[in-house]
């Protein structure tokens, strides 16, 4: 007995949890600083961590009307109707929802490399088949249309990230409308925003309600710091939002995960609190760091060491995990999640000694 064929499909590699490192390095891991899974360093907005302890006796039922009530938040949020917000564990399980809802055996679809590595296995589980298109580092990886339409040949959909991770580089909105313009009637293009909150650029929401053809992706894990709960959503046009019914799997989203997400949503203070810290952790990263560094519009940077793997585990090995960008494509590169003054200070500084050890 063998599963069927999965040799086209690439493992997700995630950063190394604190617990993990501590083990396999013998240290504490209260002495550890992890910047390498673009995780919020305030933690869960409070409000969400009471909702949780609140509602934690409510575990034996499931979730209808909290599933309902989070749904009918977010829509309000938007100023969409509520059959338009398609609620998921996860922004990955979006994706799945719309790979479920658009992909016949043997479609094609375009993504992004370098790029997050879940838009190629969501569109192969089922059944779809992967084209790139690439986004250049001697073009500090511009997203312009151009760089998507010169791939484009019919795909079925078309992903575009908005901040891009690994990056940081973003598509204007008027670059995303042109995208979707140029592309034939029956192509999707799946615009994720799990970013958007860490930049100024506007969200495409606006979009998906003019339009049949765009969707979005949104998540609760970076701004409101719910990683560890799971909740994410697509936001459908209304033409075909039903679909949602057909496709999702029934109470994916759990009674204490959608306590959190409507707490998180009323918590306006620690996102606030989030997005500034990240700013200026860019800004001193950008300002300090010993090494080339990209614009970003997300809470990380990318940065140019020469080679990552052996960077990112020096950094390790002082108690400073980030992320090596080899998996993504780009062995010369580490990422680093925006964190605290405290940690983002001691991980620049760490960078550096790592550098210049190396360098001498």
């Amino acid at each position: 007995m063998e599963p069927r064929d999965l040799s086209d499909h690439t493992v997700y590699r995630a950063g190394r949890g604190i617990e993990e490192v501590a083990r396999d390095l013998g240290l504490d891991p209260d002495d550890l600083v992890k910047l390498s899974s673009n995780e919020n360093p305030f933690g869960a907005s409070p409000e969400a961590v009471e909702a949780v302890r609140e509602h934690a006796d409510r575990v034996s039922s499931y979730p209808k009307s909290a599933h309902t009530d989070l749904t009918e938040k977010v829509a309000d949020r938007h100023g969409l109707a509520p059959e338009q917000i398609w609620l998921t564990p996860s922004g990955d399980t979006a994706l799945d929802n719309l790979a479920r809802a658009f992909i016949e055996p043997g479609d094609r679809v375009l993504v992004p490399t370098p790029g997050f590595a879940y838009y190629p296995m969501s569109a192969r589980y089922h059944h779809g088949e992967v084209d790139e298109y690439r986004l250049e580092k001697a073009e500090d990886f511009a997203q312009t249309p151009g760089t998507v339409l010169d791939a484009y040949d019919g795909h079925r959909i078309v992903y575009v990230t908005s901040p891009h991770n690994p990056t940081g580089s973003e598509m204007h909105l008027d670059d995303l409308r042109t995208v979707a313009e140029e592309t034939d009637e029956e192509t999707l293009v799946v615009y994720d925003e799990a970013y958007i909150e860490f930049t100024d650029s506007p969200s495409a929401v606006d979009l998906v309600e003019e339009r049949e053809d765009v969707a979005l992706i949104r998540t609760f894990s970076k701004a409101y710091g719910l990683a560890g709960m799971r909740l994410g959503y697509a936001v459908a046009p209304e033409e075909w939002a039903d679909a949602y019914a057909r496709v999702t799997t029934p109470f994916g989203v759990t009674e204490l995960t959608c306590r959190a997400g409507l707490a998180a949503l009323d918590d306006d203070d620690h996102v606030e609190r989030t997005v500034e810290g990240a700013r200026w952790a860019r800004e001193y990263m950008h300002e300090h760091l010993d090494a080339e560094t990209w614009e970003s519009g997300g809470n990380f940077v990318l940065v140019e060491v020469g080679d990552a793997s052996a960077v990112a585990d020096a950094a390790q090995r002082e108690g400073v995990i980030v992320r090596d960008c080899t998996s993504f494509g780009l062995p010369e590169c580490i990422r680093i999640t925006c964190g605290t003054e405290t940690e983002t200070r001691r991980a620049v500084e760490t960078i550096n000694e790592v550098l210049a050890e190396g360098s001498a």
